[in-house]
């Protein structure tokens, strides 16, 4: 096989891989410390109990649920803001009922507003994150429960240290529940303890339930494509992800559960218990809601006793910067599927070079320019063996046409052509093949990573984790996602593409040859809605590989 068909095969291999293994290949767990970041607490409950956490799984699947009954008295909504997010928390169900990041935008626009975390739509359909209920149902009227809070009023706000909010209810069987929220300032994480107080008569048997809903309709299905977006948990020491549309076959998971929430493409809502603990996940699907509901069983409590579970709540960026800050599993929600070992030290990279030089697009760039220098040498062989096989192309078209009524007799003078001049026409090949890994690991990393989003460059490209356009047309061009613009630096990747292929050995075939000069065309459609910050990698790319090419090429000359 020449040269021209192993790089025509490497192409489509590649093209192949790249979208295949997207749908086929699940996200790669990682093992990591235990969480240590939220404080412990004592149980004041008496009395053993053996009961395991999935006895405790809810009799029916829990289902979104609407908004809060007319009947119901008159409930604040406390709003509270810290230098990082504002967050409204409801006495209806003691849940979080909109949070607005400060630091991140809804778009790039210049009059954008803050980042929604919290829905309008997901709060009416489901009455807010973070609602608390028992699985069994044994605490009467918990799951529409008006709480009361001690906020003195019900608009807050934190600059320093912390705040905590106490929202309380008691049940007609004298059982009160209390929700206690404390915030910090400089911390995306919220520390959540639910106390139980038994006063009724009988003793407790149950689990206690935290709910983290996410709107998941068909334009999230088609996103998740890409990059998933649904239920997720840490459990049993691996990243889990479970897609919405296996739920009805499949809808509770149990064993040590690290967190558990809902992500989407640069965000996640979670709940994490004090401490990892064999705990269930129960999930439901409805009306575009997925609930992912963590269970912890709660010890028996007996009249008279209480109990405090402790855990913590984040609602922020999957910034593997920013979760590295805290000790706990929440930065293993920064993951990069199949390639996540090759990709987590390239964003760490990237991140390291942006701490020197504040742009990312110079990142990439000199990124990319160091991974061509670990790989130079095999990029070298590479060009060698090409530019050895295009010594021997007009002895092969010899063979060819001596022996192109007799295939068996033009393979066994092929082969003792390459053998004659120390030709393997593989060589040229396998460093192709060695370096599509690092591809495909740069390809996820610079598509997820939250650091991209709204990422200036340079002049017309100020979002590196979307596609370039330069110009907003009102008309809708064929291959292009909105908006329709003139996609500059993915021309120029393509006429890169062009100019490589030109610089590179020819056959005597007419028809490979015309097809191989379409390849560029080909690529230059492929990636013209793939993220600015990818399409840069890859004209960097190839501008090294031209150089490279032509350098080796003239050494050998």
């Amino acid at each position: 096989m020449d040269e021209q068909k192993r790089l025509f095969l490497a192409v489509v291999l590649s093209v192949v891989v790249l979208f295949g293994y997207q749908f086929f290949f699940a996200p790669a767990p990682q093992p990591d410390n235990q969480n240590q970041d939220a404080p412990s607490q004592m149980v004041d409950s008496s009395g053993s109990h053996t009961a395991k956490v999935s006895d405790f799984t809810p009799k029916t699947v829990p289902t979104p649920v609407p908004a809060a009954p007319a009947d119901l008295r008159d409930f604040r909504t406390i709003t509270l803001s810290t230098p990082y997010y504002t967050i409204a928390v409801s006495e209806y169900k003691a849940a979080v009922t909109s949070l607005t990041l400060k630091d991140y935008m809804e778009t790039n626009d210049a009059d954008s507003s803050a980042k929604q975390l919290v829905t309008q739509e997901l709060a009416d359909l489901t009455g807010g994150i973070f609602s608390i209920n028992t699985a069994q149902g044994s605490i009467r009227g918990l799951a529409d429960a008006v709480f009361s809070s001690d906020a003195d009023n019900t608009d807050l706000s934190l600059n320093q240290g912390e705040k905590r909010i106490t929202f309380s209810w008691t049940n007609p069987d004298g059982i009160t529940v209390k929700k206690v929220l404390t915030f910090r300032a400089d911390s995306y994480l919220i520390h959540c303890d639910i106390i139980v107080q038994n006063g009724s008569g009988v003793p407790l048997n149950d689990a206690i339930g935290i709910d983290v809903p996410g709107y998941f309709n068909e334009d999230v299905k088609k996103r998740s494509r890409f990059a998933y977006e649904g239920p997720v948990a840490y459990l049993d020491n691996n990243f889990t992800t479970i897609k919405p549309k296996d739920i009805e076959d499949k809808d509770t998971y149990s064993g040590v559960v690290g967190w558990a929430g809902y992500t989407t493409r640069y965000f996640l809502t979670a709940v994490m218990p004090d401490a990892p603990e064999e705990a269930t996940l129960k999930l439901s699907f409805a009306n575009e809601v997925v609930t992912n509901r963590l269970i912890a069983k709660m010890p028996r409590l007996d009249p008279e006793k209480q109990n405090r579970q402790s855990f913590t709540l984040y609602m922020g960026p999957k910034s593997h910067k920013i979760l590295s800050r805290y000790n706990n599993f929440l930065k293993k929600s920064v993951n990069f599927g199949f390639f996540d070992i090759l990709a987590k030290p390239l964003l760490i990279a990237m991140n390291f070079i942006h701490g020197i030089i504040p742009n990312y697009g110079v990142a990439i760039i000199l990124l990319t320019i160091f991974i061509k220098l670990i790989f130079w040498p095999l990029g070298t062989k590479s060009y060698k063996s090409m530019h050895e096989m295009k010594k021997v192309q007009p002895l092969m078209m010899e063979i060819r046409e001596k022996y192109k009524n007799d295939k068996p007799r033009m393979n066994q003078e092929t082969m003792a052509l390459y053998k004659t001049y120390k030709v393997n026409p593989a060589s040229g090949c396998l460093p192709l093949l060695v370096q599509m890994p690092i591809f495909f690991a740069l390809y996820r990393m610079l598509y997820m990573a939250i650091e991209l989003r709204h990422a200036p460059f340079v002049g017309w490209i100020t979002d590196l984790s979307g596609p370039d356009r330069l110009f907003h047309f009102n008309f809708a061009i064929p291959f292009m996602d909105a908006p329709s613009g003139i996609p500059v630096l993915t021309l120029i990747m393509g006429a890169s593409f062009l100019l490589q292929q030109k610089m590179t050995p020819t056959t005597g075939d007419p028809m490979q040859a015309k097809m191989m000069m379409l390849m560029p065309i080909f690529m230059t459609v492929l990636f013209i809605n793939f993220p600015a910050g990818l399409v840069l990698y890859m004209f960097v790319n190839n501008i090294i590989s031209m150089g490279q090419q032509y350098y080796t090429q003239k050494i050998l000359a």
